[in-house]
């Protein structure tokens, strides 16, 4: 007579009796919507959206790079000077006298003037953010010789403490979007619509993109950003001003923030909200380290790639997993390439 079931062995056998296995297997399909068929007929719109929602990644992530290029430090507020530009914008389209839901009748030269505008608002504004940052937060820590550790909790804690304050004088609901350009087909690509919209995005971030690198790669002020990345004692040595240095190098990540900032608020329909910045502060921190944290191009590739990726990952698995693809990516990355893609800090940069 046999004897009766070990432990070990009812729970191998209750795991594989199929009454116990089909409503396993039917939550995971619930939960995972793996469908092929669909990232198949939506490749080519996935692509050229994904390349949209990358660039303004790219651009942030610049920010994040740049610092940490020349100060080996990881700005988390980044994010909320991102945010701040994003009301720069919101706030310069009300005092023109837009509303937010409501389509603009105006010529489309008047419309282009208007956006310009506000881009230039959100750049000062998110420049003047991160300069402020800088000084308040980072540069006494500097003076003292605070440990790195120092910097991080700093960095974390000024991101909470802006982002608070804007809740407070904003409030916590998101205030709507203002849409002065509505997307509108232009051309398709095999079958897939390519709006105005899109296209303004990715030209205009590829063209801040090149005047950036250009401008760390050849300008005067650029190798001093590189010498300070490289050497900081030695750089102060030989006459550059280290100080000044690190104001331009957030000056710019507050900038291209503000452009960033611009095409986010023409792009996503929650609108500004205090804590629209969060997410996207990581996206854009994950694709700098994914293109190669320091490294400017790096940086580019690694928004435009994150942006594909994630939205290939909502068509295969379902729009709840769009977040998890991006996040997922970058740990098999630098699972077998730790430096990043490209790899190369801003110290060893060349045109």
């Amino acid at each position: 007579m046999r004897a009766p079931d070990a432990p070990g062995e009812r729970v191998i056998s209750t795991v594989l009796d199929p009454a116990v296995l089909t409503p396993l297997v039917v939550h995971t399909e619930a939960w995972i919507n793996f469908d092929v068929g669909l990232l198949i007929d939506r490749f080519w719109a996935n692509t050229i959206n994904g390349l949209a929602y990358g660039s303004i990644y790219a651009l942030v992530a610049l920010g994040y790079t740049l610092v940490y290029g020349v100060l080996q430090l990881i700005n988390f507020a980044h994010s909320e000077i991102f945010v701040i530009g994003v009301f720069g914008v919101y706030l310069t389209f009300l005092g023109l006298g837009f509303e937010p839901g409501a389509l603009p009748n105006l010529p489309l030269a008047a419309i282009i003037l208007d956006l310009i505008l506000a881009g230039i608002v959100a750049m000062v504004v998110a420049g003047i953010a991160a300069v402020g940052l800088e000084r308040v937060a980072y540069r006494p820590l500097r003076r003292r010789n605070a440990p790195r550790l120092a910097f991080l909790i700093t960095a974390i804690g000024a991101s909470f403490a802006i982002q608070q304050v804007i809740r407070i004088v904003r409030g916590s609901n998101p205030e709507g979007t203002i849409r002065l350009l509505p997307p509108s087909p232009v051309f398709t690509i095999f079958g897939a619509p390519v709006t105005n919209l899109q296209i303004v995005i990715i030209l205009a971030s590829i063209a801040m993109f090149v005047v950036a690198d250009q401008f760390v790669n050849r300008s005067r002020l650029g190798r001093g950003i590189r010498a300070v990345a490289q050497d900081p004692a030695t750089a102060t040595l030989m006459g550059v001003n280290r100080e000044r240095v690190i104001m331009i190098t957030f000056l710019v990540g507050g900038v291209l923030a503000g452009v960033a900032a611009l095409f986010y608020l023409m792009t996503i329909p929650q609108g500004a909200v205090y804590n629209g910045g969060f997410l996207l502060g990581i996206k854009a921190f994950t694709a700098a380290v994914l293109g190669g944290i320091g490294n400017l191009r790096g940086a580019l590739l690694g928004g435009l790639i994150l942006g594909v990726a994630e939205n290939y990952g909502q068509s295969l698995f379902g729009g709840d997993w769009r977040d998890v693809v991006a996040f997922v990516l970058l740990v098999l990355v630098l699972m077998f390439r730790p430096t990043g893609i490209l790899g190369e800090s801003l110290a060893r940069s060349r045109a």
